[in-house]
């Protein structure tokens, strides 16, 4: 019982971390105090974060490396965009129509998980690392030649252009190959974000301390001893993957919501964007979910608040990086943080004796 009500003290911190920027984020807009550049990097922001602790998911606590989280993005991304633009008439109730594309966003990026899943995790370390590489820079390419249109015929696709679609008088173009999608309804805001965050974090988290999570988890201790005990280990692989894809699309789908043109370039859905979520990770702390967010929410925004030093922006930056790791990884960080919080708790204790 001890346990339980630590785990959910715990889970109650993370939650209230989140709630508390989010109020103090309002109260500095509201104040005038936040510019417009990082006002727009709100929503932005909050993809991030969800990608983040998705992928710690895979990474922290089923251990395995996966660098394709920038494709389930993109797939959550172009398929809800798809089905926004193409539902704005019928579905003129815009909170309607965004809930249908974030069902819609982590159900293809969760099937894609699946699929990918059920030959890929037979593999392990770089190379599971390279097949999943592979896949996010495939899900890009296949994007940027795809093109479909709409008319009073039904859809048409093409791999060649926008004229070979051949469509009627009236119709339009939905899928514009490189060009991505336009027009997509920006329906994102930062409180949608922040809520879904708040959704990621109670499924992650309650993931990690149900049986399946503790499964999970002995499976990344030990995979031989967890397959002697009858831990099925391809399904609680899989579980695990495909719920950390699924949550990379609902990221998809608050990004894709929140342009007015959706492209499918190196910078958002390509290898650069996958190895940033990971830094995100790694920085914060590997299975450690508020540090992911910390971490995301430093790295995202410093570069902005930096920008007035444009000739040593960058340096910065990259000492923020290094120091971050060191606190991290390092052995003499971790024995000091481990005095001190072992100080702090032994001091918490004898308090309390004080007061009964």
């Amino acid at each position: 019982m001890k346990k339980m009500s630590k785990t959910t003290k715990d889970n109650m911190i993370t939650y209230l971390m989140v709630i508390l920027i989010f109020i103090v984020v309002q109260i500095l807009t509201s104040t005038g105090n936040v510019s417009s550049l990082l006002q727009g990097l709100l929503v932005p922001l909050c993809a991030y974060i969800i990608l983040a602790v998705s992928l710690n998911l895979t990474v922290g606590i089923l251990g395995e490396l996966s660098l394709g989280h920038a494709g389930f993005m993109c797939v959550g991304a172009f398929t809800s965009a798809f089905f926004s633009k193409c539902a704005m008439e019928a579905i003129p109730v815009t909170g309607l129509r965004y809930f249908i594309a974030l069902l819609i966003g982590a159900a293809a990026a969760g099937a894609c998980g699946i699929l990918i899943g059920i030959p890929v995790l037979r593999l392990k370390g770089d190379y599971l690392a390279i097949v999943t590489l592979a896949f996010g820079e495939i899900i890009k390419n296949i994007v940027n030649v795809l093109f479909i249109g709409k008319d009073e015929n039904g859809f048409h696709f093409s791999t060649k252009d926008s004229l070979s679609l051949g469509l009627e008088d009236g119709g339009k173009v939905i899928i514009n190959g490189p060009q991505g999608i336009t027009g997509t309804p920006k329906d994102s805001t930062f409180i949608i974000g922040v809520a879904l965050i708040l959704v990621t974090l109670f499924i992650v988290l309650n993931l990690m301390h149900s049986r399946s999570g503790r499964a999970i988890m002995a499976i990344r201790d030990n995979r031989i001893a967890a397959e002697s005990v009858g831990i099925n280990i391809t399904k609680y692989k899989l579980m695990a993957f495909s719920i950390s894809a699924a949550l990379a699309g609902v990221a998809g789908v608050i990004y894709a919501h929140n342009l007015a043109t959706l492209t499918a370039q190196p910078k958002n859905f390509g290898y650069n964007m996958s190895i940033m979520i990971l830094v995100f990770v790694v920085l914060g702390g590997i299975g450690n979910m508020r540090g992911s967010i910390i971490a995301a929410i430093i790295l995202t925004l410093l570069p902005e608040l930096l920008r007035s030093l444009s000739d040593y922006r960058m340096l910065i930056y990259a000492v923020v990086l290094i120091v971050m790791m060191l606190f991290n990884w390092s052995p003499k960080a971790i024995e000091w943080r481990e005095k001190f919080s072992a100080k702090f708790r032994r001091g918490k204790n004898k308090s309390a004796k004080e007061a009964a």
